[in-house]
């Protein structure tokens, strides 16, 4: 698909945000299996470009290229999956992606269509699929199981460094003893909901966890009905199976004893249409991932009303 088709394509979808849907661009990584990557995280899908592999370059890596005068790496999606590398495949195809605000190439073995899923029609894999950390939604298409790519979890297994705050955070944190609140994180990545629970913990705020908007949804309704302190902030992923971000926080906003929560959106999903839906859906603030001190920061300031000193 040309640069063109596919940015026309994904301005038609662009109605599908915000009402608990989703367009997945399909492809395979060497047999039979439909994988699946959200269609506004891809930029462009080519041929497989001549690529540039330099020694000392992590062994998922097939290389890099010139993509309109940029340099982005080439990660070999079907080897970070399990199946056979695509380096030296010259029929692979490779998708152009944007990231929590980074830009990279994944190497694939076809690229099949785009297709619209419903939000509740995603689901959490079971492990007895295989899949691992590796996936973090599956579906069925046409009754063929589609398996959504965790892609925070194939880069983190490339540059998984700890995210560290700074010490000026922690003590702001400590000052304003946000160490008595509790924030829920919502994420459907494992990869995703560790990196915050560790950053939030360098605060002292102990993390309440759900893996989509439908157990947050229903976890904060029990504790608004029981007499168990409740959260002081929901900070949530954007795409995630049965509902997603923008529905939860739809349904918050929507509920007599939660519509005064704070909600912090927070989503490797980028462009302008998030920040015009997270004013329409009636969330707090939104973040691109994955920024440590920027998150820390807003975190701090959502949970006390007080604006962070630099």
């Amino acid at each position: 698909m040309s640069g063109a088709a596919l940015l026309d394509s994904v301005e038609n979808h662009t109605r599908l945000a915000g009402h608990n849907r989703v367009a997945m661009l399909l492809f395979r990584l060497g047999d039979t299996q439909l994988f699946g990557l959200n269609v506004f995280k891809v930029r462009e899908v080519l041929r497989k470009p001549p690529l540039e592999k330099l020694p000392g370059m992590h062994e998922l890596l097939a290389g890099s290229f010139d993509y309109r005068g940029k340099t982005i790496p080439v990660i070999d999606l079907a080897a970070a999956l399990g199946y056979p590398p695509l380096e030296g495949v010259d029929t692979a195809h490779l998708l152009v992606t944007e990231f929590s605000r980074s830009m990279q190439g994944f190497l694939v073995a076809d690229f099949q269509r785009i297709v619209h899923c419903r939000g509740e029609s995603l689901e959490a894999p079971s492990s007895t699929l295989g899949f691992g950390g590796r996936v973090s939604a599956v579906s069925r298409i046409d009754g063929q199981l589609m398996a959504v790519v965790d892609v925070e979890h194939v880069l983190a297994s490339i540059d998984g460094a700890p995210a560290e705050i700074s010490h000026r955070i922690q003590q702001q944190a400590e000052q304003r003893h946000v160490n008595s609140r509790r924030v829920m994180v919502v994420d459907d990545s494992s990869v995703a909901r560790q990196r915050i629970v560790n950053l939030l913990g360098q605060m002292g705020i102990e993390c309440l966890i759900a893996q989509d908007g439908q157990e947050a949804l229903d976890l904060l309704q029990r504790l608004a009905a029981g007499d168990e302190e409740q959260v002081a902030l929901v900070l949530s992923d954007i795409e995630m199976p049965c509902l997603d971000g923008y529905a939860l926080t739809r349904a918050i906003r929507d509920t007599p004893g939660l519509r005064g929560l704070k909600v912090l959106l927070h989503s490797s999903l980028s462009g302008v249409f998030n920040e015009t839906l997270v004013r329409d859906v009636g969330a707090d603030r939104f973040i691109a991932k994955f920024q440590p001190e920027l998150l820390a920061k807003t975190v701090l300031e959502l949970m006390t009303g007080e604006t962070s000193t630099n």
